[in-house]
């Protein structure tokens, strides 16, 4: 079975810098006045390398190049490290290359860099398409400028996502489905919809802990936006294939599959996780959360790694659990009950009863009633031993 049980085999790359800190980020990623892409450069290759020498033989689904904003890196770096890459693994026939970029770092002649680097797919944070919820995000493009970059994109890549948040502040479910509408008839293959969550740490948390973030709908009303949401997707031919991600049939982003599939992935750069299956064990990999502490740990150990931790089965399985429900075709019964070693059961039977699960052809999945509530379904889920 390997291909590491189905799930599929990927390559993250993170690229820790932005040019300016949204407040409701709570990703790691950075703010520098300069960036030395050379030692950028001879760290990732290292750590690819070093990677690659463990996970020989495989075949390599998916790259990703998430952060951050890597926009911001210079073509010639993303060939560098797309170059090793290639040299390194043998690459699926149907190989999945992505980066993220943002609207205000998007010239023509850098998107079509990537593109002659091996990049085939681009996802782009446009976030609003209302000015003013822009500013209010932190966001330092226009929406003329996102439509722009927008259009860059999809006359040089076949594949383009691009993200927006809603539960805004005072945003209503009727101003939320006009812009959908708007959203989905530029849309190419993928959406990534994601509600407003306020997150500790971040400059929002704070406002929101002070009583200044005011006008946020009220819980009834952003549970209506996530509705529209799935109405307006499935009408437009864009269903919803995982709780935040739509896309048409057959353009599902194959990367982040991997991750709810459960699959192994190797994370490189500062903050960047990883799951590798190596001799049978599985292991969580992560890395220095600061540029600087990972780029002086590849240069002075040889690696960029925090010590590795093993993984037991019923971890194992309960990762799969929460992860795998968040995906429209649910879990293997078959697999986690291999990762549990013994028969998984539902205890909880009111969850078949009243149709927040189903079990069909031997696998678990989500219903649409149960979506919302996900979070409960699967603390309900996890087994007690």
């Amino acid at each position: 079975m390997e291909d590491w049980q189905n799930g599929g085999f990927g390559l993250y790359i993170h690229w820790p810098f932005c040019q300016a800190k949204c407040p409701y980020c709570d990703f790691n990623s950075h703010v520098a006045a300069t960036i030395d892409q050379s030692a950028w450069e001879r760290a990732y290759l290292s750590e690819i390398e070093r990677v690659s020498r463990e996970t020989s033989g495989r075949v390599l689904n998916t790259v990703f190049f998430g952060g951050g904003t890597p926009s911001l890196m210079d073509p010639e770096l993303v060939n560098a490290i797309l170059s090793k890459v290639r040299d390194c693994w043998t690459l699926a026939n149907d190989v999945e290359i992505t980066l993220e970029a943002n609207p205000t770092s998007v010239e023509a002649g850098r998107f079509q860099g990537y593109r002659d680097a091996g990049v085939n797919r681009v996802s782009m944070g446009i976030q609003s398409l209302h000015d003013e919820d822009l500013k209010r995000l932190g966001r330092l493009h226009s929406v003329s400028e996102a439509r722009k970059a927008f259009d860059i994109a999809r006359n040089t890549f076949d594949r383009v996502s691009f993200d927006l948040i809603y539960a805004r502040q005072g945003q209503t479910p009727d101003a939320w489905r006009a812009e959908l509408r708007e959203a989905l008839s530029m849309a190419v293959d993928h959406l990534s919809l994601y509600q407003l969550t306020i997150e500790q740490g971040t400059a929002f948390g704070d406002r929101y802990d002070r009583g200044l973030l005011r006008g946020l709908p009220s819980d009834d009303s952003a549970a209506d936006m996530y509705f529209v949401t799935q109405e307006e997707c499935e009408k437009a031919g864009m269903p919803a294939y995982e709780v935040s991600n739509h896309a048409q049939n057959g353009s599902e982003s194959r990367h982040n599959l991997i991750y709810w599939r459960y699959g192994d992935y190797a994370g490189i750069g500062p903050g960047a996780h990883g799951r590798l299956t190596l001799a049978g064990q599985k292991y969580a990999i992560d890395t220095p959360l600061a540029p600087a502490q990972w780029l002086k740990s590849v240069d002075q150990n040889g690696h960029g790694e925090n010590p590795r931790e093993t993984v037991s089965g019923y971890d194992q399985a309960i990762e799969y659990l929460m992860m795998g429900l968040r995906i429209t075709e649910g879990i293997d019964i078959a697999r986690i009950s291999s990762l549990l070693g013994q028969d998984f059961t539902i205890e909880n039977k009111y969850l078949i009863e009243d149709d927040f699960v189903r079990i069909e052809n031997g696998r678990l999945s989500v219903t649409q009633k149960g979506r919302p509530v996900l979070n409960a379904i699967i603390r309900d889920l996890i087994p007690d031993f």
